[in-house]
């Protein structure tokens, strides 16, 4: 099973963000994008596990009791950087519970004992939102997140027609939420992208303080 810990999206933001992304697609139609019903705030990325590990990954995310988090969606922008650019994202703008939520859940799996253990982030938590890939094979895409510069990256014009649109226009901003839950999915891989599951739901706020 291929696990992650999410907070999916409010319908008004998603469907603000699918017509963006519909927007640009014809200005990258070689990049890979992203399908408007897998949008969401990656909270940790687990990987492959064997199915038996889901019920523990389970039960220690449910100990997570955390406040809910204010988030905004807005700005643009590539990763690794724009001259090398592999990922097109939207930008995430969230108070301090949202981090600290990263936190509490990065810190509850890292103290599973279970094998092979789920390593802890190395990185702060930088929340973003993943539109498109840049398509290049040469390095799939093993994990999730922001993917760092690499020596053999070389200058990507896959990108280059969205860039200038994207200097042209305002700032875009798709709105606000509240996070008020988040949760355990499970991600298949199919030829035609990924393809999410809920497998567990936890509360955030009031009701994760009344919960057991």
């Amino acid at each position: 099973m291929r696990l992650f810990v999410a907070i999916d999206i409010a319908p008004g933001i998603r469907e603000k963000l699918a017509q963006f992304r519909d927007t640009m697609k014809p200005l990258a139609p070689s990049a890979r994008w992203v399908g408007a019903e897998t949008f969401h705030i990656t909270l940790k990325f687990i990987g492959e596990r064997p199915p038996q590990q889901a019920e523990a990954i389970k039960r220690a995310l449910a100990a997570v009791q955390a406040a809910s988090a204010g988030v905004r969606f807005r700005g643009a922008g590539f990763f690794p950087n724009p001259r090398s650019a592999r990922v097109f994202w939207v930008g995430i703008e969230a108070d301090e519970h949202l981090a600290q939520l990263a936190q509490d859940v990065d810190n509850v799996l890292s103290n599973l004992p279970i094998f092979p253990p789920i390593a802890p982030e190395e990185r702060p938590y930088a929340p973003h939102l993943t539109l498109a890939r840049s398509g290049d094979m040469r390095h799939p895409r093993g994990g999730s997140g922001r993917p760092q510069a690499r020596p053999d990256d070389r200058p990507n014009s896959r990108f280059a027609a969205l860039q200038e649109k994207l200097a042209a226009m305002p700032e875009p901003d798709f709105g606000a939420m509240l996070a008020t839950e988040f949760f355990l999915y499970e991600s298949k891989l199919s030829p035609t992208g990924a393809h999410y599951t809920k497998l567990a739901r936890f509360p955030l706020g009031a009701d994760a303080e009344g919960s057991e």
